[in-house]
């Protein structure tokens, strides 16, 4: 077996930052006798979450056993993802931070399901995988993440599964969203449908697109963290990856200039 150096393009700081939190979790358990440091811990999670490595190859390039790479990685995952913070109070936050809008999208994080998980079979990308409902800022800022449903669930369906819909009525904030959310009600603004539209429409259409856009945005900063281009996992541990990423990946876009 050959081994090499690799980087992650990541900031030392949230090498810091999750080291610290390593420590402070491990200090709660009084875990003692580790394979690995606080340091070592979090570096190997930061890969496995930014580069997508098997835990074969974690296990390979840290010394230890596969089972041990795996156990340390879903530990700090789930604290990471404890840490994400909950839609009421990520949208309390939202508007007294004073953002002029919402966007609310769904996306499809692909899974290795077989064919026969007709559950989890998205008709709309046509393959496996689970719905996530992601709400973005004006410029495309993760605001929060939701939880992992099969991907047969349509967005519309998945976001009142969460609460979203009517946590964002209450939340007063001016929420846009494609036409997958039509039938949402008066608080969520989707574009006109239908052929032959009048110009007035269509002005509007185009508006609302542009304002809308930079909500892809935030998808694409999750999907830019490997493992979430192609689970190799349980599906629906899909959701507390990506709230684990979504606090990492907002740490990252603090410290960007």
């Amino acid at each position: 077996m050959l081994f090499y150096r690799a980087s992650l393009p990541l900031s030392r700081s949230t090498l810091n930052y999750l080291t610290g939190l390593v420590r402070r979790e491990r200090t709660k358990l009084k875990s003692k006798g580790r394979a690995l440091n606080a340091g070592q811990q979090a570096l190997m999670t930061l890969a496995y979450l930014k580069k997508g490595d098997t835990f074969a190859q974690l296990a390979a390039g840290f010394g230890v056993g596969t089972t041990t790479a795996w156990r340390y990685v879903n530990e700090v995952v789930a604290w990471l993802s404890a840490r994400s913070p909950k839609l009421g109070t990520t949208l309390a936050r939202a508007k007294k931070d004073g953002l002029g809008h919402l966007i609310l999208d769904g996306t499809l994080i692909a899974t290795d399901r077989l064919r026969a998980d007709r559950l989890f079979y998205s008709g709309k990308h046509h393959k496996h995988g689970v719905n996530l409902q992601v709400i973005a800022g004006p410029y495309g800022q993760i605001v929060w993440v939701s939880g992992a449903v099969p991907g047969s669930i349509h967005d519309l369906k998945a976001a009142r599964n969460w609460g979203i819909i009517r946590a964002l009525a209450a939340c007063g904030l001016p929420v846009l969203a494609d036409k997958g959310y039509v039938g949402a009600g008066p608080a969520i603004i989707v574009p006109y449908k239908g052929r032959n539209k009048p110009a007035s429409q269509k002005q509007a259409n185009r508006a609302h697109a542009k304002l809308r856009g930079p909500g892809e945005r935030g998808n694409a900063q999750l999907k830019s963290w490997k493992i979430l281009t192609k689970l190799r996992c349980c599906p629906y541990r899909a959701g507390h990856l990506a709230k684990a990423i979504s606090v990492l990946q907002n740490r990252e876009a603090a410290l960007a200039p």
